[in-house]
C-alpha cells in the first residue's frame, strides 16, 4: 500500500512529452507562490487570467498577489460560472478579450478555475495566434486530478459534450490543494468521481487505499488529499505520455464517460448532474455492464457501488432528479460520443477492479436492457 506524502511537501509529477513536457506541482500555498513558478515562463512580466465569477471572488485575489510578489502584472476576465459557459458565445468572448489585451504568441494565458474554465481557456490559447502558451491553475478536485492534465481542450456543442476542441498541452499546472477547502461538499465529491476512476481503471492498490482513506480526504485531511491528487496525476501523466492523442491507451481514461456524457446531454448540462457525478454513475454502469457480459464477477459492481454510497455520492440513475429519456434515447445519445469509431460505440469495460480495457463488443440490446432496468429502479 502506498504511503501519503508529508503534509508540508510540494509534489512534482512530470508529464513526459518531449519538447512539450511540463510539470504538475501539487501542494498547499501554490497560489501565493504563483509568480515564482510562472515567472520563468514569461518573456515580459505580464499575464492574462481567465476565470469565472465564483472563483474570481474567492481565489483571484490570492493569485494576483502571488504574481505581484514576483513583479508580474495581471489582467483578468471573469466568465459566468457553470457548464453552459463552455460553448461558442463565451469562447468567442474570451478569444476577443485576449486579442484586445494584445496577448502575443510568446505570452502566457492563465486558466484559473475548474474544468469548464480549463477546457475553454486551453482551447482559446490553442487557436489564438495559432497557439499561445497557457498555465492551468485548477481550483476544483476534478480539475486537479483530471481535466487540467493532458492537453485536452474544448467546448460543448448542441450535439454533445467536448465535440469542438484541440489537443494543446499547458506549460505548467499549479494544483494548490489548499483551495479545495473552499469547495462545497457536492463539488468535492463530484471531483472524487474522477479520483476513484483511476483506481477502477488501472490500480487496485489505489482503490484499496481510497476505500480506507477517502472519507478522511473528504473531511479535510490534507495529506490524503495531496496523495490522492498526486497518484491520480501520476496515472494520467503515464497514460498521456504513451498516447497523447487517444489512439489507444488514453481511451481508458474515459471509464464511465460514455454513459456520463449521454446523461449530461439528457439533463441539459445543468446542475441536475455535475460531470463528476455522471462519471461515478457511469463507472457503476460500466462495471454492471461488464458483469452482465460475463467479464467480471457481480461482486465487483457491488463493491464499486458500496464505496460510492459510503462516500455519499450519486451511484444510480435513480439518484438523478427530474425526468430522463428512454433507454433507447440514452443509447442514441451515446452515439454522439467522441469515442465512436465507424459508428460503433467504444465502451470502457473491466475484467475486475483495476483491469479496464476498451471494447466495441457490447451489444446494443444488452446495454439498453441494463439501462431499462436502471430506469425502472427510479420508480
Amino acid at each position: 500500500m502506498t504511503t501519503p506524502v508529508a503534509e508540508t511537501d510540494t509534489e512534482t509529477v512530470h508529464v513526459a512529452l518531449g519538447d512539450r513536457s511540463y510539470d504538475i506541482l501539487i501542494g498547499e500555498g501554490l497560489l501565493a507562490e504563483a509568480g515564482a513558478h510562472i515567472g520563468p515562463l514569461l518573456p515580459r512580466a505580464r499575464v492574462a487570467i481567465v476565470t469565472d465569477e465564483t472563483v474570481a471572488r474567492v481565489q483571484l485575489p490570492a493569485l494576483e498577489a502571488g504574481l505581484a510578489a514576483a513583479g508580474i502584472e495581471a489582467v483578468s476576465l471573469a466568465l459566468p460560472a457553470g457548464e453552459a459557459t463552455k460553448a461558442w458565445p463565451q469562447f468567442s468572448r474570451t478569444v476577443e478579450w485576449l486579442l484586445e489585451q494584445k496577448v502575443e504568441r510568446r505570452d502566457v494565458v492563465v486558466a484559473l478555475g475548474g474544468g469548464v474554465i480549463g477546457d475553454l481557456v486551453g482551447f482559446a490559447a490553442a487557436v489564438l495566434r495559432r497557439g499561445v502558451r497557457f498555465v492551468q491553475v485548477p481550483t476544483t478536485l476534478l480539475a486537479q486530478v483530471d481535466s487540467s492534465v493532458g492537453g485536452k481542450t474544448g467546448i460543448n456543442a448542441p450535439q454533445g459534450k467536448n465535440l469542438i476542441g484541440a489537443f494543446h498541452q499547458p506549460s505548467l499546472v499549479l494544483a494548490d490543494t489548499g483551495v479545495l477547502a473552499t469547495l462545497p461538499t457536492r463539488d468535492f465529491l463530484a471531483g472524487y468521481g474522477e479520483v476513484v476512476k483511476y483506481g477502477l481503471l488501472g490500480d487496485l492498490s489505489f482503490f484499496n487505499w481510497l476505500e480506507e482513506h477517502a472519507p478522511a480526504m473528504v473531511d479535510g485531511d490534507i495529506t490524503a488529499r495531496i496523495h490522492a491528487v498526486r497518484r491520480s496525476c501520476e496515472m494520467k501523466a503515464d497514460i498521456v505520455a504513451r498516447d497523447e492523442t487517444e489512439q489507444g491507451d488514453r481511451a481508458l481514461l474515459n471509464l464511465g464517460h460514455t454513459f456520463c456524457h449521454a446523461l449530461e446531454a439528457a439533463t441539459g448540462y445543468s446542475d441536475r448532474l455535475l460531470h463528476g457525478e455522471g462519471v461515478a454513475i457511469g463507472c457503476a454502469l460500466a462495471f454492471e455492464l461488464s458483469s452482465q457480459l460475463g467479464l467480471c464477477s457481480q461482486e465487483d459492481p457491488s463493491r464499486v457501488r458500496a464505496h460510492l454510497r459510503e462516500m455519499g455520492m450519486k451511484v444510480d440513475l435513480a439518484d438523478i432528479p427530474g425526468e430522463l429519456p428512454s433507454a433507447e434515447a440514452l443509447y442514441d445519445l451515446m452515439g454522439q460520443d467522441k469515442k465512436v469509431v465507424d459508428g460503433q460505440i467504444r465502451f470502457i469495460l473491466a475484467r475486475g477492479i483495476g483491469e479496464a480495457f476498451v471494447s466495441t463488443e457490447a451489444p446494443r440490446e444488452t446495454v439498453v436492457r441494463m439501462l431499462d432496468e436502471a430506469l425502472d429502479a427510479r420508480g
